[in-house]
């Protein structure tokens, strides 16, 4: 069963806890990743859409991604 990319994304932001959207390109290279920009920029939404994550503009090339806030209770 193939792993889907879009969990295998969500722990690479879980492990650094705030990235930004290059920084999180480049480790999942290393890990053999690729992932063309459409793709990596839906599943960035998507994360976001489900509240998982938080994504905002450093500049106007770069993107911060942090981990929303696990709250218990």
């Amino acid at each position: 069963m193939k792993y889907p990319l879009r969990n295998l994304v969500y722990e690479k932001i879980r492990q650094a806890g705030t990235t930004t959207d290059s920084d999180l390109l480049n480790a999942l290279a290393k890990d053999g990743v690729t992932l063309a920009e459409a793709d990596f920029n839906k599943i960035l939404l998507d994360l976001e859409i489900y509240g998982l994550v938080r994504v905002s503009w450093v500049t106007k090339e770069k993107r911060r991604v942090e981990l929303v806030s696990e709250k218990t209770g």
